[in-house]
């Protein structure tokens, strides 16, 4: 599967989900500020996505992926829910397609998702495609 196909099949699980118009689901779009999402919303993405590409997203996503790196332990890089500066530039990292000045020391792992593009969808069926 190339990328168009990957990233047609992204933005209409959006558009259906979101019931937004597709000429406004551009690959840098923000779910929740640009196109109102809400956390809800997320959840019937992600099964639209499972459907249409037959992978299966875990519902960890990004957030475990800041944990993952290679000797690296969880304290160094949440504290209290919050990331640390480790944490913030290791997510910076998972997420190029976000802004980086969003992610900052002391943002919320739980707000994570508020800062899900389009292309970060984009990116996460293509991983998951990958290790099918």
């Amino acid at each position: 599967m190339d990328n168009q196909e990957i990233c047609n099949g992204v933005k209409e699980a959006i558009v259906e989900a979101l019931g937004v118009d597709p000429e406004e689901v551009e690959e840098n779009s923000s779910l929740f500020s640009d196109l109102g999402a809400e956390s809800l919303d997320l959840l019937d993405i992600v099964f639209r996505l499972e459907k249409t590409f037959g992978i299966k997203i875990p519902k960890s996503g990004i957030q475990q992926d800041v944990l993952k790196a290679e000797g690296i332990k969880e304290e160094d890089v949440v504290v209290d829910g919050a990331l640390t500066a480790l944490g913030a530039e290791k997510l910076r990292e998972n997420m190029k397609e976000v802004d980086g000045e969003k992610i900052q020391e002391g943002f919320r792992v739980d707000d994570i998702p508020t800062l899900f593009t389009v292309q970060t969808f984009v990116n996460i069926v293509k991983l998951q495609l990958a290790n099918k």
